[in-house]
């Protein structure tokens, strides 16, 4: 079903638009085809080439300055392979990935290197926000997707049944293999894996030549080097309202950026059940509507920003204050905003 167009639409495309053709990047996913590309030249020796494709349930647009354009795509393809393989690895939504495989049977023996390292780092973030980052929520995130499949919500019986499955202690390496103290976990690392997987194909881009460039997975960014004509990075910060307005627009250089909000994926019309949900309590927390961090990679941007979104944001902004080369931006639930001591001073340089 389509919508009228509103006065906010035409921005926000005016926007992405001006993103496009400058070299911006939006902390937000977009209205976009299924694959585009586009390739511009500055001057005599600089293109900016930016290929844009649907994966990991969102669009990922990269962005590339280099001397040659063939050169830019080239990596740029090969960085898009590495999203396809790591998606395929750890995906819990299929049954054959790495993921799939350790939900449906509760032990996988030999887990790629990539499963043990984000797992590893997932569970160190359970540790470190005393258990805000759980990624063993997955059977509250599929009570809430089959409750309101049946037209229902789920209950605060159910939420307490499920909530018993929930535990990152739960957990376990064993001589080699995962596994769940108990059949009926699953995992999920829909709150860490985009990150690491941009992460992954930055990575691609700098060994194939390209230093600068620019990849955002729907509001996951990794920034390096510098954009068209020796300029920093510009994102933008998605307004939770879809208002008129973004919140904030920062400049950025090597770095990276992730954004969560209850804007992304809801399961009712009040949002009151949403994709994120606090494995200490069963339910989606309401004190915030969105919350950015910057880190030194998108890894630890995600993890951080679905961390600080399920605390309190006096709690979430005191964690990441204690964080090295972390600062995060907190749009409160009711318009208010809270950031990290140091956002102004290096979102601003």
């Amino acid at each position: 079903m389509k919508t009228p167009e509103t006065s906010c639409d035409h921005k926000r495309r005016s926007f992405l638009k001006l993103s496009g053709l400058l070299g911006l990047g939006a902390a937000s996913a977009t209205l976009l085809p299924a694959e585009s590309a586009e390739a511009f030249l500055f001057g005599n020796k600089e293109y900016k080439v930016t290929k844009t494709r649907l994966s990991m349930g969102t669009f990922v647009a990269m962005t590339a300055i280099h001397s040659s354009r063939d050169e830019a795509e080239q990596a740029i393809g090969l960085a898009f392979e590495e999203i396809d393989r790591l998606s395929a690895l750890l995906s819990h939504y299929e049954s054959n990935s790495a993921i799939g495989a350790l939900n449906t049977s509760g032990t996988l023996e030999g887990p790629p290197q990539e499963v043990i390292e984000l797992i590893a780092r997932s569970l160190y973030y359970n540790r470190e926000t005393n258990g805000a980052f759980d990624i063993t929520v997955k059977p509250l995130v599929d009570l809430y997707k089959n409750s309101f499949a049946a037209d229902t919500k789920p209950t605060e019986n159910e939420i307490s049944r499920t909530l018993k499955l929930v535990n990152s202690a739960k957990l376990k390496f064993q001589g080699g293999s995962l596994a769940f103290a108990d059949s009926d976990m699953g995992i999920t690392l829909d709150g860490i894996a985009k990150g690491y997987i941009v992460d992954k194909a930055s990575d691609v881009l700098a060994a194939n030549g390209v230093a600068n460039h620019l990849i955002n997975a729907g509001g996951d960014i990794r920034t390096s080097g510098l954009a068209a004509r020796g300029k920093a990075w510009t994102v933008a910060i998605q307004d939770p309202n879809k208002s008129k307005e973004y919140p904030d627009i920062i400049t950025m250089k090597d770095g990276a950026i992730a954004t969560s909000g209850n804007y992304e994926i809801y399961y009712d019309n009040e949002k009151l059940f949403h994709h994120i949900i606090n494995g200490r309590t069963g339910h989606s927390p309401h004190l915030s509507s969105s919350v950015t961090v910057l880190a030194p990679t998108v890894m630890d941007a995600d993890a951080m920003a679905t961390s600080v979104f399920v605390m309190e944001p006096v709690v979430g902004v005191q964690f990441v204050n204690n964080q090295p080369e972390c600062e995060c931006f907190v749009v409160g639930s009711k318009g208010d905003v809270s950031q990290s001591r140091g956002w102004d001073t290096v979102t601003n340089s």
